[in-house]
């Protein structure tokens, strides 16, 4: 997908709906953007093709399944050389407790966000699979205390959109 790419306004309400839920029926989509089912089903089927819908997935409460603490964690490496940044992010790919990474500017080099069951296995995870990197030079760590905004959907009222 070019990063200028411009979405349609039925584009953008399809895009919406499915956000919220995308288990909705076709049928029931193109009922709610006001198309018949071919187009409907055509529009989904280029968006998927053009990278636009990337997936679908079942959001969980983190809570109900016992993952009940949340941190968010900085990571600064030794230097930048690319096989420190290589290995370094190759560990957080294979870390399922790691549910997002994002290389940023500023004093530290990584912020994670990590999920685990309680505060001794977040121990046990930057001990067993963090600090022993060599790349690594810090971790500081910061717990939620609680939840007080996620979203999945992405705010399209600020994408580019032509008219139909």
């Amino acid at each position: 997908m070019k990063a200028n790419f411009m979405i349609e306004e039925t584009d953008r309400h399809i895009l919406e709906i499915l956000q919220a839920d995308a288990s909705i029926s076709l049928a029931t989509l193109a009922e709610r953007v006001g198309l018949s089912l071919s187009p409907c089903w055509r529009r989904v089927k280029r968006l998927r093709e053009e990278g636009v819908i990337v997936g679908q997935v079942t959001l969980l409460d983190p809570k109900a399944v016992g993952l009940t603490v949340t941190v968010m964690a900085t990571v600064t490496l030794e230097s930048h050389a690319q096989e420190n940044v290589t290995a370094f992010e190759a560990t957080v790919r294979s870390a399922p407790e790691i549910m997002e990474c994002y290389a940023v500017t500023g004093e530290r080099d990584y912020l994670l966000r990590i999920v685990v069951t309680d505060i001794e296995s977040y121990e046990q995870f930057i001990t067993a699979r963090l600090l022993h990197l060599p790349m690594v030079r810090s971790v500081n760590s910061r717990f939620a205390l609680r939840k007080v905004k996620y979203s999945t959907v992405l705010p399209l009222e600020l994408a580019n959109t032509v008219s139909d």
